[in-house]
């Protein structure tokens, strides 16, 4: 998409920014993807003004606050009543992206990663959520890779029971190495492929993030659609930059169209996680119009 076409959207999309939720909802052959986006897109908007305006633009979801901070908790919890149609779509079940203490591939670090995996449960539970997004950690330094890809699948596999007890899925991320990451042991979508078929759980799936999958290896719709079985969750940004769609320089509309037309094989979200450029409520706005197909 050019630009001149991304801002056609854009100018299409500023009356649906200030229209009832139900206006969006009411309009004809309007079909598109589940959006969520992730809180740090919300620059610290208070959580009941931040849910209205997802509201209100048509959002199905949010994700990624920070459970662990008591108070965030019970905020959510209660203001999330006032808007029954948006979910979390995921909460992220070990600390950070290093995950010191709670990774997957260090066996020293089991008791410390089903510890993180149960708290964040429970924490999900509180906000009606089903979903954990899991980090592998950083490579270890004089032990094979491969031995390390063998601990996370045990690890994985002992996940397993305590995520079908509670009707939970796990969305294994695969990050970039080149650009953010350094040292990040998970950063093909074919290594995460393997993870997710050694462990043989459909409680376990890709977090395919577009982002990091273009700066690593790009070959975006045949990738997403040759591991679309095994994806739980996608994460959107634009390259380079991690912006907004259509400041980079991935064709997003075709992209979003590529996971829409997919149809019944993937229902679940596609979550913005980026710095918008724009004004905030007109960015979400033009990518909620971008995701939408008649």
């Amino acid at each position: 998409m050019d630009r001149r076409s991304f801002l056609g959207l854009a100018a299409g999309s500023l009356a649906l920014a200030n229209s009832p939720r139900t206006a969006w909802a009411n309009l004809p052959n309007e079909k598109g993807l589940k959006l969520s986006v992730t809180w740090w897109l919300m620059n610290g908007i208070p959580v009941g003004d931040a849910l209205g305006m997802l509201d209100r633009l048509g959002y199905d979801g949010y994700e990624m606050f920070d459970w662990r901070n008591a108070s965030t908790l019970e905020t959510f919890v209660e203001e999330r009543k006032k808007h029954p149609a948006l979910h979390c779509s995921t909460l992220v079940a070990n600390k950070g992206v290093e995950a010191r203490g709670c990774g997957l591939v260090n066996p020293r670090e089991r008791e410390g990663f089903l510890r993180e995996l149960n708290l964040s449960i429970e924490a999900a539970k509180r906000v009606d959520c089903q979903r954990v997004v899991v980090l592998t950690g950083n490579e270890l330094g004089g032990m094979p890779r491969a031995e390390q890809k063998t601990n996370a699948v045990s690890l994985l596999r002992e996940a397993v029971p305590i995520l079908e007890k509670n009707g939970f899925t796990a969305v294994i991320e695969v990050l970039n190495t080149y650009v953010d990451h350094a040292g990040y042991f998970l950063y093909y979508v074919r290594d995460g492929a393997e993870l997710v078929d050694r462990v043989g759980s459909p409680n376990v799936k890709i977090l395919f993030d577009i982002y990091h999958t273009q700066i690593m290896e790009g070959n975006l719709i045949n990738n997403l659609r040759g591991h679309i079985d095994r994806i739980g969750h996608f994460h959107v940004g634009d390259v380079p930059g991690r912006h907004e769609p259509g400041t980079g320089e991935i064709n997003y509309r075709n992209v979003f169209k590529g996971i829409y037309e997919l149809g019944d094989r993937y229902q679940g979200y596609v979550a913005l996680e980026y710095g918008h450029l724009a004004p905030l409520e007109q960015n979400l706005a033009d990518v909620r119009k971008l995701a939408n197909f008649a």
